[in-house]
């Protein structure tokens, strides 16, 4: 297992190419939002536009766009359009995350697990984007040739695993995982562990309790997007992008601490956190 540290992270992150344009740093689209749950489409889009993204797309559903048209000021949100133009423009993006704040009904279900049998771009799953597939998980399985990332907590996960106890030793649980339906494993909690399905197993070092808190894996979600949507590596972007959310959760505890911080207060310092990895070690 590689621990995931501040010189990990520093070799990671390019430095950006001074002649490029918001094309050049990454196309991405979310799929995010339902009623009563307008934060998580939010913090999800702004995470990626912190992180690095140079255009982020958002799909909401109608009856929530105003109130994300007013929320977001750099992302771009729109209504969900029809199933067909909502997969184009999935497949023109360069990464893609399903999940946050999504609601759970058969019509939302029946279309994520079509969506992620047919959209081809690298494909973040996350909140409700995994729960549609873990009562489907065959879904999953067809993905084996398309990047992947899951990003459960434990309760999510035991429901990708039919009930299946996680047991002690949260690694082989989630290298297993991974290597059975061939995606990236990402599961969240104390010393994060990202499992790739070749073996690779990733163990984060950065984190606190104060991070414990609706919205904190709606902020990681869009930064695990926007590192891919860059065209950074899979084993860099992906544990890069744990890292740094948890670095920015250090830096918040830091300010408010561990009691008050809030995942707007870690969204914020994703600039700082970035920078801490770019000056390298010391």
């Amino acid at each position: 297992m590689v621990q995931v540290t501040q010189p990990f992270v520093h070799h990671c992150l390019p430095i950006r190419d001074r002649n490029g344009h918001k094309g050049t740093f990454g196309k991405v689209h979310i799929l995010a939002g339902s009623v009563g749950f307008t934060g998580a489409p939010a913090l999800a889009s702004e995470a990626a536009v912190r992180t690095g993204s140079g255009l982020v797309s958002l799909s909401v559903p109608q009856e929530i766009w105003p109130v994300l048209a007013v929320k977001c000021q750099e992302a771009m949100p729109a209504p969900v359009p029809p199933y067909p133009e909502l997969l184009e423009k999935m497949n023109q993006s360069d990464s893609v995350l399903i999940g946050p704040g999504l609601g759970r009904s058969r019509a939302t279900d029946v279309r994520t697990c079509h969506l992620v049998a047919q959209v081809t771009a690298p494909l973040v799953l996350d909140a409700d984007g995994i729960n549609a597939v873990a009562e489907h998980i065959d879904v999953l399985d067809t993905r084996r040739s398309r990047l992947t990332v899951v990003t459960p907590h434990d309760g999510e996960f035991l429901r990708l695993r039919q009930g299946e106890a996680i047991g002690p030793d949260r690694e082989a649980a989630a290298l297993a995982f991974a290597q059975q339906h061939g995606c990236v494993l990402v599961l969240k909690g104390h010393r994060t562990i990202t499992a790739f399905p070749d073996g690779d197993t990733f163990l984060n070092t950065t984190g606190n309790p104060g991070m414990a808190k609706g919205g904190s894996g709606d902020v990681l979600a869009g930064m695990i997007l926007s590192l891919l949507g860059q065209g950074i590596p899979p084993k860099q972007a992906v544990p890069a992008a744990v890292w740094l959310h948890g670095a920015a959760g250090d830096l918040a505890a830091k300010d408010f601490g561990e009691y008050g911080m809030t995942p707007s207060d870690l969204l914020r310092r994703i600039p700082a956190a970035i920078q801490q990895a770019m000056d390298g070690p010391g």
